[in-house]
């Protein structure tokens, strides 16, 4: 079983929603983090917070779909703390709509998805993962550091409706744990770095908090647990899925039971 104290965690989207519910559990339970996100001004924010509960912590302005950014947060964690344990790429974006929208009185098409709607999700929530993964995994194994990669996949890997682009890149997160595992496995390399994948429900994060709350009512009716995943129910689980090492390669879904596109 590995240990969060002292442990080092690299959490991309961390200054928000389960990316910063990561990282409170982390240093809460005495580990380390850095945090990374576009803007200075959120990482300030996050990083004032966290420090306040004597929490160790270095912030880094990145953007995941640039490699050389992605390169230098790998680089900071080394350097700041001198390893990493745990990679939680969970640097996110939603822009939703349907594929092709035919107009209801003339069955014409009038509006469709943008190629900048579908690249940009896909260059962030794939892209990004990927480039995030690739360098710290990197640094892990060049330092000999022991832990977990855990990507964020989504009950929307299963296929909703307007979310293509985004459902595509959380399709793709479920098939990494068995790729990445297997490639590991291939090089010696498993039962040092182990992968895995988070697959969330409703989460009640300020922006799912915040939707129309007619909708937000229809979304709970279909939750068997009647409410919102909590973000630190989300975050335990990720701790979890560290401590425990006989755990590799596969998905874990945390959404109250939910069945998507069907009444139970």
């Amino acid at each position: 079983m590995l240990e969060i104290k002292d442990s080092v965690a690299v959490i991309t989207g961390g200054s928000g929603g389960i990316g910063r519910a990561v990282a409170d559990y982390w240093v809460h339970n005495g580990g380390k983090v850095v945090i990374a996100a576009r803007t200075e001004e959120v990482l300030a924010e996050a990083k004032a917070e966290i420090e306040a509960s004597d929490g160790d912590v270095v912030t880094v302005v990145c953007d995941v779909t640039r490699e050389d950014d992605c390169a230098k947060l790998a680089d900071t964690a080394i350097e700041k703390f001198g390893k990493i344990n745990l990679v939680a790429p969970f640097a996110g974006i939603i822009k939703d709509g349907l594929m092709v929208s035919p107009d209801r009185e003339t069955g014409k098409v009038t509006r469709k998805m943008t190629f900048d709607q579908f690249q940009a999700v896909i260059d962030t929530n794939l892209t990004g993962t990927f480039l995030t993964v690739r360098e710290c995994a990197e640094r892990m194994i060049n330092h000999n550091c022991r832990g977990l990669i855990c990507l964020v996949s989504s009950t929307g890997s299963l296929g909703t409706a307007g979310q293509l682009n985004y459902s595509s890149t959380k399709a793709a997160m479920s098939v990494m744990p068995k790729v990445i595992t297997a490639e590991f496995f291939r090089r010696g390399l498993a039962p040092q770095i182990r992968c895995v994948a988070i697959a969330p429900g409703y989460v009640g994060t300020p922006m799912v908090k915040g939707m129309n709350q007619k909708v937000l009512e229809k979304i709970l009716g279909q939750v068997p647990i009647g409410r919102l995943v909590d973000p630190d129910e989300v975050a335990s689980l990720v701790g979890e899925l560290y401590r425990n090492e006989a755990i590799a390669g596969e998905v874990f879904f945390i959404h109250g039971g939910l069945r998507q596109g069907s009444g139970g």
